[in-house]
């Protein structure tokens, strides 16, 4: 348990308060904090029955309250709360939680505005509080493998770095995330591009110019679910991202072009698909995160089509386990969260610019 100052006591396992379980909440985070050393799930809010019953059926010992506002009345018996509700509900969540002495992950977008998340950052090291955002796709194991081999050199100079979340999806779902209302921060733009825009601002660093273009395609729909970005780096990499529910005919997920060799890799990281089947890290013959040789990318120079050509290259075991160990530590340690508040700003400052540039129909230099 925490002190009255929200410093971890230092011995028994770090309390988490989740706040929120729908996707987020159930799928990804909850079971994540269960399978983490030094962390132990003591309480949901959801002011949903059924969910709070779905809560106590998968974790047995966890408290289940309607309210968040329950949650943080019981500061000073936690070390740590999760942010996993609407995206609009985020920055006034985290805020109280950071004003109640608590340290905070917040699922992404941090915020709808880089604004919003610097304001979040100062309010979080003036407190010397941990402020961190669950961006999970950085464990992807796609993404770890492209790392890799960027950071081994097998590719040479990196010159282009395409990356797509595509989906086939011609009936909009409904809900917040599909909500035309500005208020709740919808859209694919937000959401899958909110990693896609992390992903190459970890492999590429800063942003010099962003163009994007933004439609509504599906009838019925309110918000953006076909958008493309072009983010030029300072370092001369050029970024193309492709986020749409509108694709009848899924490209690769990653194609990294470089100066001496290529990389396309196709389908999606298999952790989601596990935590969804309800799989979860550390059972019983599970090797978690593991790909077979039919889903694995190629490296190579010249035609490489998917399935021939090049050099099949294994992908690296994917590891969301890593982001939740990565957060007990620094809370334990100090230290830097695997993901800070200040990246998440920059990642909205891209976004943010995105959505001016598909408005206007110009490329928008970034300061």
């Amino acid at each position: 348990m925490s002190d009255s100052t929200g410093t971890p006591a230092p011995d028994g396992p770090l309390r988490v308060g989740l706040l929120g379980y729908g996707l987020a909440g159930s799928v990804f985070h909850a079971p994540l904090i269960a399978a983490t050393d030094g962390l132990v799930l003591d309480t949901v809010s959801t002011s949903d029955p059924e969910r709070q019953a779905q809560a106590r059926a998968e974790h047995p010992r966890v408290r289940t309250v309607g309210t968040a506002e329950e949650v943080l009345a019981r500061a000073a018996e936690l070390d740590l709360i999760v942010v996993a509700t609407p995206n609009k509900t985020h920055v006034p969540l985290a805020t109280a939680a950071l004003e109640a002495g608590l340290p905070v992950v917040v699922d992404k977008p941090l915020a709808a505005t880089a604004a919003e998340a610097e304001k979040l950052a100062t309010l979080a090291e003036d407190r010397g509080l941990l402020l961190s955002v669950f961006q999970n796709r950085r464990w992807d194991n796609d993404f770890r493998t492209v790392r890799k081999l960027i950071e081994d050199g097998a590719l040479g100079e990196v010159r282009r770095f395409e990356s797509r979340f595509e989906r086939w999806r011609p009936v909009p779902k409904g809900g917040w995330r599909e909500s035309g209302d500005p208020a709740e921060i919808g859209g694919l733009l937000y959401d899958l591009g909110s990693h896609l825009v992390d992903q190459a601002l970890t492999l590429f660093g800063p942003v010099v110019s962003v163009y994007a273009e933004s439609d509504v395609r599906r009838p019925g729909a309110e918000a953006d679910d076909d958008t493309f970005l072009a983010l030029t780096h300072a370092s001369g990499v050029r970024s193309h991202l492709w986020v749409s529910a509108t694709a009848p005919v899924l490209g690769p997920r990653f194609r990294v072009l470089g100066s001496t060799a290529g990389y396309v890799k196709h389908g999606l990281d298999p952790q989601e698909a596990a935590l969804r089947e309800g799989l979860r890290p550390g059972d019983e013959g599970v090797e978690w995160g593991a790909e077979p040789k039919t889903g694995w990318g190629r490296l190579g120079a010249g035609a490489t089509p998917r399935n021939g050509g090049g050099e099949a290259v294994p992908t690296l075991p994917g590891d969301y386990p890593a982001y939740y160990a990565a957060i007990a530590r620094a809370l334990r340690e100090g230290g830097a969260p695997p993901v800070t508040a200040m990246e998440a700003a920059a990642t909205l400052r891209v976004l943010e610019a995105a959505r001016l540039s598909a408005a206007e129909g110009r490329a928008v230099r970034m300061g």
